[in-house]
């Protein structure tokens, strides 16, 4: 996943360079390389986070039971 998201900013750095003034490159560079890079990443963490979610209600449910 690492170096699909280098290779994009690469792309997208490259992309942003060429444009015309600084404010179209600024521009291309966050519409097309921060904004969905972003939006990507946090779609792929979801299911990590609620992995850990799960993860912790778990260690609190067995925490909680009776005791000997």
């Amino acid at each position: 996943m690492w170096i699909v998201a280098i290779g994009w900013m690469y792309v997208v750095t490259l992309m942003a360079a060429t444009e015309t003034s600084v404010v179209a490159g600024l521009m291309t560079f966050l519409f097309y390389g921060m904004l969905p890079l972003s939006l990507v990443f946090y779609l792929t963490g979801a299911w990590r986070r609620g992995r850990a979610r799960k993860r912790e209600a778990q260690q609190t449910t067995r925490g909680a039971g009776p005791g000997p």
